[in-house]
């Protein structure tokens, strides 16, 4: 998550998404000036970004569960770049 400012890489899932939302809300309410609405619009991308890649984080983590007789023994950690 390279490109992201340092508050929405520290975001849980949650977070992010709940931002985003509220950001999604604003901007189909339509209030407010351009210049806010292209902040907002960017930031949405931003926060866009983290939750998919938090996702894939998630799915990688699920994939790689290894399962014994007796259901999951382990999970290793997910190797992403």
């Amino acid at each position: 998550m390279a490109d992201l400012p340092p508050d929405i890489a520290a975001m849980s899932f949650e977070d992010a998404l709940a931002e985003l939302d509220r950001i999604v809300r604003q901007l189909e309410d339509g209030r407010g000036k351009l210049d806010d609405a292209i902040q907002s619009y960017e930031r949405g991308a931003q926060l866009k970004r983290h939750c998919e890649a938090k996702l894939k984080e998630a799915q990688a983590k699920v994939e790689r569960i290894v399962l014994g007789p007796n259901g999951p023994v382990a999970v290793e950690p997910a190797d992403i770049e």
